[in-house]
Formats: C-alpha cells, sequence, structure tokens
C-alpha cells in the first residue's frame, strides 16, 4: 500500500449505510443549521468584533466581516459538496482520503485535533473567566487558585481577585466542569445534544437581536464618520503595532474577525446522523453562515455606532460589549447582564459543537485502522462513539484545567484553515477524477471558487505568524510518528 492511497468512493458511500454498527441518523436541517450557529456564535461576536475594530479597522469593521465571510463561503461550497456526496462523518479528513490519499487524510485528521479538541479546551477556558463575571453581578467568585492553570499568578490589583493578589492557580474546575457535563450529554445522544445546543442557540441569538434592535437608538453618527479611517499605525499597551485604517486596516480586521466564523465547518462531521444528508447539509452549512454573517454585520455596525474606537481600545477590552451598553445605554443595565449569560451559553455551545466534532473525526480514523478500535466503539443504548468522548474529556479537561490559555492561542485557526484549503482543492480533484458520481449540490464554477478558497484561506496562514508556524510544524511532527509507528501498520487500506 503506497502512502497515497485513496479510499474508494464506493466504500466510503456503503459505510454510510444504515446498521446497528452505524450512527443514528436522528439530525434535520434544521437542527444542522443550529448546531452551525452554535459552533458560530461565541466569543467571536463578543470580543473579535470590538478587538478587530480598536486595532485596525474602525467601524469598517463591518466590511471585514463581509469580506471574511465570502473566504468562508468558497470553503463552505465545497464543503457542502462534498457533504451531499460523501454523507459520512469525518469531514475534512474523509474528504481528504478519497481524493488525495491516506497520508494526507491522516496529516488533515491529526491537524483537526488542534481545531476541535484543542479548540474547545481554549473555550473552555473562557467560560471560566466568564461564569466568574457573570457570579461577580451577584458579589461571589471562584477563588482564583480553583479558576487558574498553575502556571499562572495573580496580578489583578483592581479586579475581583484583589484579596489574593500573589496567590498561583492550582486548576480550572470551572473550565472542567462545563468539558464534563457537556461530555455526558454528547454520550446521551445526539438528538439530546442537539436539542439543548437548540434552546442554547435560541437564547443567544434572540439577546443578540435584542442588543441590535435597541442599541439601535443609541447610536452616534459621528462613531460612524468617517467610516473608513485615514492610515495611521496603533500601537496597543503591549507594544504591538498594528496597522490601522485604510484598505488593509480592513484586510487585517478580516483576519481578525475570521475567527469568529470557526464551527460551520462542524457541521459537517455529523453528516453521518444527518436524516437526509444530501439535501441537509448544504443546507446547515450554508445556512448557519449565512444567518451568523448577517447577524454579525448588523451587531458590529450598531457596537461601532453606541461605543467609540477609544472605548474599545482602553476601557472595554474583552468585555466591550457589556461596558458599551452601562456606559452608554441609559437603563439597560439587565441588558449588559444578559449579554454575560449569552456570552456564556455561546461558549458552551462552541465547546458542544467542537467535542462532538473531533469524536466523530476520530471516529471515521478509527473506522480505517489508523487509530485504536476504542475510537469507534459504540455505546450499546445511545449509538454515540462514548469511549471517544471519554478520552477526549481526559485530554481536553486536562488542557483546560492546567494550561493557560493563550497558550496555543492561534493554532485552532491555522487547523481550521489548513482544513479549508484541502477541502478546496479535494472537491475540484474529485470533480475531475470521478464526475460520474451523483451530487445533488454542486459547487458553481468550481475551478474559481476552490483557487479563490485556497488563496484566501492561504493569506489568512500567512498573517498567522512564525510562531504559530512552529507550534504547528511540532505538532504534526508529533503525528506523522504516531501515523508510520501505528497507522500505517493497522490500515485497512494495507492490501
Amino acid at each position: 500500500m503506497g502512502l497515497f492511497t485513496k479510499k474508494p468512493i464506493t466504500k466510503l458511500i456503503l459505510d454510510s449505510s444504515e446498521g446497528e454498527k452505524s450512527l443514528k441518523r436522528t439530525l434535520s436541517a434544521a437542527n444542522l443549521v443550529a448546531l452551525g450557529i452554535g459552533a458560530i456564535i461565541g466569543a467571536g461576536l463578543f470580543v473579535r468584533t470590538a478587538s478587530a475594530a480598536a486595532n485596525h479597522a474602525g467601524p469598517s469593521v463591518t466590511i471585514s466581516f463581509i469580506l471574511a465571510a465570502v473566504g468562508c463561503a468558497f470553503a463552505g461550497l465545497c464543503y457542502a459538496e462534498f457533504a451531499s456526496m460523501i454523507p459520512i462523518a469525518g469531514s475534512a479528513y474523509t474528504y481528504s482520503y478519497a481524493t488525495m490519499g491516506e497520508l494526507v487524510a491522516w496529516i488533515i485528521g491529526w491537524d483537526l485535533v488542534l481545531e476541535y479538541a484543542v479548540g474547545a479546551a481554549t473555550v473552555g477556558i473562557a467560560w471560566s473567566e466568564y461564569l466568574n463575571k457573570l457570579l461577580e453581578i451577584f458579589h461571589i467568585h471562584v477563588p482564583y487558585q480553583w479558576c487558574h492553570s498553575p502556571f499562572e499568578i495573580c496580578t489583578d490589583k483592581d479586579g475581583m481577585f484583589a484579596a489574593q493578589l500573589g496567590t498561583h492557580g492550582i486548576m480550572n474546575l470551572p473550565a472542567l466542569f462545563i468539558i464534563f457535563m457537556l461530555t455526558i450529554l454528547l454520550i446521551k445522544g445526539t438528538k439530546e445534544s442537539a436539542f439543548v445546543n437548540g434552546i442554547i442557540v435560541i437564547s443567544k441569538v434572540a439577546i443578540v437581536i435584542l442588543f441590535i434592535v435597541l442599541g439601535w437608538g443609541f447610536m452616534v453618527p459621528a462613531n460612524h464618520t468617517p467610516y473608513i479611517p485615514a492610515v495611521t499605525t496603533y500601537t496597543d499597551s503591549y507594544g504591538i503595532n498594528y496597522s490601522f485604517g485604510g484598505i488593509w486596516g480592513i484586510i487585517g480586521a478580516a483576519g481578525t474577525v475570521f475567527f469568529a466564523f470557526i464551527g460551520f465547518d462542524a457541521v459537517s462531521t455529523a453528516a453521518q446522523e444527518a436524516k437526509n444528508p444530501k439535501r441537509d447539509m448544504p443546507i446547515g452549512i450554508l445556512g448557519s453562515l449565512v444567518v451568523c454573517t448577517i447577524l454579525y454585520i448588523l451587531f458590529a455596525h450598531v457596537l461601532t455606532g453606541v461605543a467609540t474606537v477609544d472605548d474599545f481600545r482602553n476601557s472595554g477590552k474583552e468585555g466591550s460589549v457589556v461596558f458599551a451598553i452601562q456606559k452608554y445605554m441609559t437603563g439597560y443595565t439587565w441588558l449588559a447582564n444578559m449579554v454575560t449569560v449569552a456570552i456564556l451559553f455561546g461558549f458552551s455551545s462552541v465547546i458542544l459543537v467542537m467535542l462532538m466534532g473531533q469524536s466523530r473525526v476520530f471516529y471515521s480514523m478509527s473506522k480505517d485502522g489508523l487509530v485504536p478500535k476504542l475510537f469507534s466503539d459504540l455505546h450499546p443504548k445511545f449509538h454515540t462513539p462514548y469511549k471517544s468522548n471519554w478520552v477526549f474529556l481526559i485530554f481536553v479537561g486536562g488542557f483546560a484545567a492546567f494550561i493557560p490559555g493563550d497558550i496555543v492561542g492561534d493554532m485552532t485557526s491555522i487547523g481550521t484553515l489548513f482544513a479549508f484549503i484541502l477541502v478546496c482543492a479535494g472537491v475540484w480533484i474529485l470533480r475531475r477524477t470521478n464526475p460520474e458520481i451523483p451530487r445533488q449540490f454542486k459547487v458553481p464554477a468550481v475551478g474559481l471558487v476552490a483557487i479563490l478558497g485556497i488563496l484566501v484561506c492561504g493569506a489568512m496562514i500567512a498573517g498567522l505568524g512564525w510562531t504559530n508556524w512552529t507550534r504547528l510544524g511540532v505538532w504534526l511532527a508529533i503525528g506523522l510518528f504516531v501515523y508510520f509507528g501505528y497507522s500505517r501498520k493497522h490500515s485497512k487500506l494495507k492490501d
């Protein structure tokens, strides 16, 4: 068997057939759209918007959202064609296996750990931080040592931990708690997880719409003038220089707000659990992307109209939305509190979909023999990969409990963008090599869309910096060691 042996399309489709050893098909198109929205709307909407406006684009951050959405749409179209044609779990891993061979498939499957598992841990840490913000409303909080890693020490002289200055962290219990609870929910069943996710999505979207509607009357036209600021250089409190304003400011902000779109691709990992995947997967992927883009643009327009760029730079920081409401929207303190709740809901649904996506990728890899069988063992009652969920609880929970959230930083985004590039290339390759395969959804002008998707995603990767490239290189080197030491010997396509 060669390193680039491809998995036959007929076998992929056969693997998706219904049976005792298959994942249950319980998800409708509406469930998939909700899963996509649940994965997308999180920290990006409430944190990245203000950050991009402060450091890069000012009010023209709305244009940046459009630019980032266009880049994601190219990849989304390719994901939709693949998902309608090969309706099984595994996302970009499965698609790469069919088009570019086993080694590339392994690399992308290993790489997706960065997007899903590490991403879930990072969001779990952020969930812990915002839980304390919510508890602060009631004048209580989790002690510093039990909501921070052992590598952190309290230096917050003015905040809620003032009395604990100099205290070392022990472990992040709230982060571990939310990951544990969501893992239990996933083991219980995908349908139940989708139901809870649907409630969360409805709640946080309602709060986002409330902010847009109520905040519209508090916008100040001067905050949107000029809409595209003149080109200047901005240096933040850490000494980092940013190109602010102009076209490059918009492009720089697009790279920042791209992180707000991470998650729509996780819908494709649930293809084997969709009731009618050929129809429902394109609706789920593209539908969630369209809904979130509209909400993002309106939200960014209102936020930059209510507060000033200086507010985002100097006062609001990560809590800029709450700060803007408290400072400028008199009488709406309750809305600021609800936004905090919405952020917690948003983080929860992101973690849920990330954990589900990771277990489904390894489910497919296990079925192919590339990782141990336990990752594809299904619960006798719930028909979910429960052993895989437990393994990732240990991995993700350990990271969230004992490692600071900023250690891996943009590695999650590199993993996502790398997956996007391979999907864009793969759909083009498969259109040429297997044109006879039925496709309920076909990417229009596939060559142009694939090239533009590769270029846009490649440009975003180039902007993430050499430190993240180094970390990615080390991670992939570990993955190749595992592949040649275990996976290649156990591959079911070996002979």
